[in-house]
């Protein structure tokens, strides 16, 4: 599969207003500027986890607590968690994916240089230092778990 595969499997999936426009132009961009993989790898990474949640109870509603008050969603490690839990018995290939993508979700540390969400959202890692070689993995991860999505 080529990225530009990878960018038309995420768009045949891709919820039709809220994701498929950005899409579109993320693959407009890219293939026109492959540099631009530092500028779109957080876009990416944003959908990975909506696509995440898309797949659990968490999606599309608001989470309250016992007092009717907004509970914080989970993110990260803690919503790939729910997700197997939510799909375990009855999608085991999707299970699979999402341990794959924990990958993404690892706890950064001062000295990790890793190509990983936390790496930059923790400020160990500034986004221009990943390499277009992980961006495109990144979308090809994407593209994999894109028939899985609940939108």
């Amino acid at each position: 599969m080529t990225i530009s595969d990878d960018f038309d499997e995420i768009m045949n999936y891709a919820h039709f207003w809220n994701w498929l426009p950005d899409w579109r132009i993320v693959k407009e961009i890219y293939m026109s500027i492959p540099n631009s993989y530092s500028i779109l790898s957080p876009f990416a990474y944003a959908y990975l986890e909506e696509i995440i949640r898309s797949t659990t109870s968490e999606y599309g509603i608001e989470i309250l607590d016992e007092d009717g008050k907004p509970r914080k969603r989970k993110v990260g490690m803690e919503l790939i968690k729910l997700a197997i839990e939510e799909n375990n018995s009855e999608n085991p290939e999707l299970v699979t994916m999402l341990k794959k993508l924990e990958i993404y979700y690892l706890k950064s540390q001062a000295t990790d240089r890793g190509d990983n969400r936390h790496s930059v959202a923790h400020g160990y890692m500034h986004s221009r230092f990943w390499g277009k070689e992980s961006f495109e993995i990144l979308v090809h991860d994407i593209a994999l778990i894109s028939k899985y999505a609940g939108f």
